[in-house]
């Protein structure tokens, strides 16, 4: 799983230059044929994998509910996020997989409670959750490369 966690790594630093080198307008902007902006997409990154490798493990997550229930799926954009709020999302693009890792090596996770997803792959396993999380998070890169071209930046 290390190379895993190493893409999962590397896509994170992305989000981080994202968060780190656009302004706060630009992140919190939805672009018109968007349902939420470039902010919402790198939190929900963060929220999606808590619930694909913690939840569906029954361990408890690195997060509190409330930011999950803030950007889970079929959740939009509803406020304008703070530089706060940008900076804690920085912290927690590293913390958690760096914890998820951690958790990981020392074999915390032994039971999982299958889930299929949107591209009705069926999970099985965290394995399968920490897999099928990189290619997730690919799309919502994608989704904030093609926000950034609608918003000219």
């Amino acid at each position: 799983m290390n190379f895993a966690f190493d893409i999962t790594l590397k896509n994170r630093a992305l989000f981080k230059s994202f968060l780190e080198h656009l302004t706060l307008e630009q992140l919190n902007e939805v672009p018109k044929g968007f349902n939420n902006n470039i902010f919402w997409n790198i939190a929900h990154t963060v929220a999606t994998q808590q619930l694909l490798v913690y939840k569906l493990s029954g361990v408890p997550m690195l997060l509190d509910d409330n930011f999950v229930d803030k950007y889970r799926k079929e959740t939009k954009t509803e406020h304008n996020a703070t530089q706060k709020e940008v900076e804690e999302v920085k912290q927690l693009l590293f913390f958690t997989i760096e914890k998820t890792k951690e958790d990981y090596a020392n074999k915390l996770f032994k039971t999982y409670n299958e889930y299929t997803v949107s591209t009705k792959s069926t999970l099985k396993s965290t394995e399968d959750a920490i897999t099928f999380n990189n290619f997730h998070e690919g799309i919502h890169l994608g989704y904030i490369l093609a926000q950034k071209k609608a918003l000219g930046i």
